[in-house]
């Protein structure tokens, strides 16, 4: 009797562990399904099989990053996609990342109706995002224009002064890495070729506003001293075509455009970090997260640098 109880416990431990072994195993095989449709199309496009109009979300400081870039070209490619709302609420950001999303939104309008709307705010770069569709709508007190770039750089010298230390430089021409903020007075020509790359960029800003907005050039170049406008200014001045909001954006792709206005508008997303990574490195992300481990530190995060358009109210008078 003995031996015959000893094997069916052990029957029973051996039959648990199988249990144990199948479960980990489907699940396993779920998660490696899971995360190999995420990976071969981002979890953001799942579902979409009906028409609809596809809403781009545009806020904060806008940078270049290609997700945003493959997010727009998979609503060009969409089957799904009748028409386009681009929801602006930005101050700007890197005049870099500013071109690229205008770039990407021309390419998107040529295979898909476009129209933006303007929230609390879409200055400078933000601006320039508005004008890459084909229509744009803003609220009567919504900011908008800022048209222009700034280079922006500091000096510590007075500061390094004063704790005595004393930075040396060897470098193979005088404007190279020109300015510093480590050089006072600034070497002869730096600001000068600041003011030329300043310039370049924004010749070019005024351009696309005079060819995007139907005005003389002289007429652009007026507007674009960095000033900026509410929605019911810009509407005179030009700069947009209609107050409203995301209802007359809808009214206007069926009129203009013969989309059908009681289709869902459904909001498209980049891929996510984690969408990103391979199925093994999600495995790890989880990993963490199961054990209580924010492994989100392996996401870089852009910083802001270069030729910016962005727009931000002086704090003081003396700023």
């Amino acid at each position: 009797m003995s031996l015959d109880a000893d094997a069916i416990v052990d029957r029973r431990r051996i039959r648990r562990k199988l249990a144990f072994w199948r479960i980990a195993a489907f699940l396993l095989a779920v998660l490696a399904v899971l995360g190999a449709i995420a990976y071969a199309g981002g979890f953001s496009d799942l579902g979409r099989s009906s028409p609809h109009i596809a809403r781009i979300t545009v806020d904060g400081v806008i940078m270049e990053d290609r997700q945003v870039t493959e997010m727009i070209e998979r609503i060009g490619d969409s089957d799904w996609v009748e028409g386009v709302i681009v929801a602006i609420d930005s101050p700007g950001g890197s005049t870099t990342g500013g071109e690229a999303l205008y770039d990407s939104l021309r390419k998107l309008a040529e295979k898909k109706p476009t129209v933006a709307t303007i929230g609390t705010l879409a200055a400078s770069a933000g601006y320039m995002t508005a004008i890459a569709a084909d229509h744009i709508v803003a609220g009567r007190t919504s900011i908008t224009g800022s048209i222009g770039v700034y280079f922006q750089y500091g000096s510590v010298v007075g500061l390094l002064d004063k704790i005595g230390v004393e930075v040396k430089t060897v470098k193979s021409a005088p404007l190279k890495a020109e300015p510093s903020p480590f050089t006072e007075p600034e070497v002869p020509g730096a600001r000068e070729m600041i003011g030329r790359l300043v310039d370049d960029t924004y010749q070019w800003f005024v351009d696309i506003v005079a060819e995007r907005r139907g005005l003389d050039r002289a007429e652009a170049l007026r507007l674009a001293d960095g000033s900026i406008f509410s929605g019911r200014q810009a509407l005179g001045l030009k700069l947009v075509d209609e107050i409203g909001g995301e209802t007359e954006a809808v009214a206007w792709l069926e009129k203009e455009r013969g989309v059908t206005a009681d289709l869902p508008v459904e909001d498209w997303k980049p891929r996510s970090a984690t969408d990103r990574l391979g199925l093994g490195s999600r495995a790890v992300l989880a990993a963490g997260r199961a054990v209580g481990l924010d492994l989100s530190f392996l996401v870089t995060v852009p910083t802001l640098d270069g030729l910016v358009s962005v727009w931000h109210p002086q704090l003081s008078d003396t700023e």
